[in-house]
């Protein structure tokens, strides 16, 4: 017997399509377990240890709502003093975040990390700027404010909008990136960056899940590592700006 076509050709191409697309929706879920399961809970805490990761910081209460918070570390061999003095004189318009300069300046920040102490730059206050980028970039947006400042111990950079935000009403606020000096044992220091970001709307949790998480643990992860390279090196010479 001939075999008869098929009356409903159609029917089968669309059920393939179909289970096209269910399998690529399939795949996407794997993905994203795959990725909240085990890669991003290892980049959001890279180098924190267990009670790191649990405890407390300042920031904590500034944003509470957050729908992300990393917290990273790295143990320096040098005395918090020593660690200190790169941290306070981080931004743009000083001595940059001593991460991966392409990286930085393929976003157009403009920026230039120095290798070198400089005195000028040594002191900060609540309610001082801290650039990301050039000025003229961003239309000036891109900066931070600093919302709490204990010298040679921590640093609170926030948003301008949460900065006002604090000043008028106090917490709760979007998000803060913190900046925390601990010694470690007797000539060693602890460094620890902690960041709380509150995502609004499914498009800006999707972006920040995807796209400004893994990068920002790049950069801060290379921040770590330089800041480290910086304080153990033999007595780099200070210098003005």
């Amino acid at each position: 017997m001939t075999p008869q076509p098929d009356p409903h050709p159609q029917r089968n191409f669309t059920g393939q399509g179909i289970s096209t697309r269910l399998m690529a929706i399939a795949s996407v879920l794997v993905l994203i377990a795959l990725v909240e399961t085990a890669l991003r809970p290892w980049y959001l805490n890279w180098g924190a240890t267990g009670q790191e990761v649990r405890r407390a910081y300042i920031c904590d209460t500034m944003s509470p709502d957050a729908t992300t918070v990393a917290t990273r570390a790295i143990t320096i061999q040098a005395p918090p003093a020593q660690v200190w003095q790169w941290i306070v004189q981080v931004g743009e318009d000083r001595a940059g975040f001593y991460s991966y300069t392409w990286l930085e300046n393929l976003f157009r920040a403009g920026m230039h990390n120095a290798d070198r102490i400089h005195p000028d730059w040594q002191t900060r206050q609540v309610g001082d700027t801290v650039w990301l980028a050039r000025k003229d970039r961003y239309h000036g947006s891109a900066r931070q404010v600093v919302a709490a400042y204990e010298p040679g111990h921590i640093m609170v950079l926030v948003s301008p909008q949460d900065y006002d935000k604090l000043v008028k009403e106090g917490p709760p606020i979007d998000g803060a990136w913190t900046f925390i000096v601990e010694p470690e044992g007797q000539n060693a220091s602890r460094l620890i960056m902690c960041s709380r970001e509150r995502s609004h709307g499914l498009i800006k949790r999707a972006f920040d899940y995807f796209i400004f998480d893994p990068v920002h643990f790049v950069m801060e992860r290379g921040m770590l590592i330089g800041i480290e390279q910086r304080a153990i090196a033999p007595c780099p010479p200070s210098s003005s700006p």
